[in-house]
């Protein structure tokens, strides 16, 4: 299966999602490096948009995802990862990044 990179500039969205709790944990962006990387090591890697390089979660802190599973979207063009945390995802500590209610 190859994925469409194209669709946002040589990015995928990937959402990563607990294996056991099913809580999503974070979402993060791909290029085909990013991919290849965590295809290979079974560590999910990112391209950060703002830094402009790749970057392993938990290569500072040691809270890596360790990839279980990885699905497609109907498009190819996102992912969704199911990962065992070793460790809080958000670099604030807490277990996901998505945490603050927005009330409407």
């Amino acid at each position: 299966m190859k994925l469409n990179f194209e669709k946002m500039g040589g990015l995928i969205p990937a959402i990563v999602q607990d294996e056991n709790s099913k809580d999503v944990l974070m979402l993060g962006f791909m290029n085909q490096d990013a991919w290849d990387i965590t295809q290979r090591t079974r560590k999910v890697t990112f391209w950060s948009r703002t830094r402009q390089q790749l970057w392993t979660k938990g290569e500072t802190s040691g809270n890596y995802l360790e990839v279980v599973k990885i699905y497609s979207d109907c498009d190819n063009d996102a992912i969704l990862i199911m990962a065992r945390p070793h460790g809080p995802t958000c670099h604030t500590g807490k277990k996901s990044c998505f945490f603050n209610e927005i009330e409407s």
